[in-house]
């Protein structure tokens, strides 16, 4: 099988690792990054446009193809996934089109699609003024969630308690998503929908993390991940435990949310990243994402579940059906966190031996490297890395993880 892994704008080295995860399954894997660096992938499979404009894209992947005949195009990227569309269009390859992927990106055309099919989700308002934010909030009440309609990995998500707090927040996000990296990655030249801000009424319940898989009318739920965040004003995704909590019934209402949620987003045959949190003890959708969870919920979906998210990734991109099966969950207990630190430019991360030969471990990955830069809310929402572990409970699971990222240690720049 010979797939086409695309970034419009490389993310750093940070998907390298799950591209590896294809070879190891088999794939002849071509990366084709928009705008990128030159060692990103073997030589003889990688090339880079030098544009991150999809019509550059386009043209380079026509061009490629002509010679290497692919049987389907990917990305890991949640900005790359609208340029995937209009590539595997272009190409004639599988894929969920253009509009799907735009109403899977853009969180108003997201909750838009979810509020015409029925798909639980919470209230909202697309807002352009600190003024529009004051009146939503007369009519959803506080507290409430601000966040952006091309965001990614809760940068500029916050909450607000009152009047004062969401003049602030709004500030703070209406000047960041403009220069937010995960907006700025994203190819040139398509319509991405409205860049802005959503006010959204707060979901009061507990969040959950699924990796999914919708196939001609069928929705397989192949993995849930309980996150287990005390949260705040903003909204690190950093601590998670799998097998889940959920009762079955739970489950079954899980299923039944994030179904509704694709068949609005029109999506047929996709793999795909959904986040679940409950309000007065129903699930609602957060959102539903066209690529699969970051992190290490692939291994976590392997350990606690038996699903395995990246031969799904690779069945769809090539428009074959996956080996997939409604939640199971295995009796290994998982528990991961982000890895975080102060915000400041990294002079130096010490990993000692205990933490990097831990038998405990099933996943460390440090995203971070001397002389990068920390951004921390509200500026932003940078992490180190990521550290998973097992354990007999979720219990210990979870305690173990604490422990060892305790020694991880991090030096900033003075």
């Amino acid at each position: 099988m010979k797939l086409l892994g695309l970034e419009a704008t490389q993310n750093s080295y940070y998907y390298q690792s799950r591209y590896q995860q294809l070879v190891d399954l088999g794939v002849e894997l071509y990366v084709l990054n928009g705008v990128g660096t030159d060692d990103f992938w073997p030589a003889e499979r990688y090339r880079v446009s030098g544009s991150n404009h999809i019509d550059d894209l386009i043209a380079t992947a026509k061009a490629w193809q002509a010679d290497v005949q692919f049987d389907g195009v990917l990305t890991f990227s949640e900005a790359s996934v609208v340029a995937v569309a209009a590539v595997a269009e272009a190409l004639g390859l599988p894929g969920i089109g253009v509009e799907a992927a735009r109403t899977s990106r853009n969180k108003l055309l997201m909750r838009q699609a979810h509020r015409r099919h029925g798909a639980a989700h919470p209230d909202f308002e697309f807002v352009a003024s600190v003024e529009q934010a004051h009146a939503a909030a007369g009519r959803l009440g506080f507290p409430l969630i601000i966040k952006p309609t091309l965001g990614a990995a809760s940068n500029f998500v916050f909450r607000a308690d009152d009047a004062a707090e969401l003049a602030e927040r709004f500030d703070q996000a209406s000047r960041g998503i403009h220069d937010m990296s995960w907006y700025r990655m994203e190819a040139d030249g398509l319509d991405l929908g409205p860049h802005g801000l959503l006010v959204e009424s707060f979901l009061d319940g507990n969040e959950f993390l699924i990796e999914a898989l919708a196939w001609d009318g069928e929705l397989y739920l192949g993995s849930i991940v309980d996150r287990v965040t005390v949260e705040g004003g903003t909204f690190d995704d950093d601590v998670h435990h799998a097998p889940t909590a959920l009762s079955p019934a739970d489950v079954a209402a899980v299923h039944a949310v994030v179904a509704a949620g694709a068949r609005a987003q029109g999506l047929h045959r996709s793999a795909m990243h959904a986040e679940v949190r409950f309000h007065d003890g129903t699930p609602h959708l957060v959102e539903i994402a066209v690529r699969p969870g970051g992190g290490g919920l692939d291994h976590m979906a392997r350990l606690s579940a038996g699903y395995d998210l990246i031969a799904a990734v690779r069945d769809v991109a090539a428009g074959v059906r996956p080996q997939v099966r409604h939640y199971q969950p295995t009796d290994v207990h998982t528990a991961a966190l982000c890895l975080l630190c102060d915000a400041g430019t990294v002079e130096r991360i010490t990993v000692p031996d205990e933490v990097s030969s831990s038998d405990r471990l099933f996943f460390f990955k440090l995203t971070a490297k001397p002389g990068d830069v920390i951004r921390r809310p509200p500026d932003g929402n940078s992490i180190l890395g990521f550290l998973g572990v097992t354990g007999a409970s979720l219990d210990d699971a979870l305690g173990e993880a604490v422990r060892l990222a305790g020694h991880v240690a991090v030096d900033l720049e003075p």
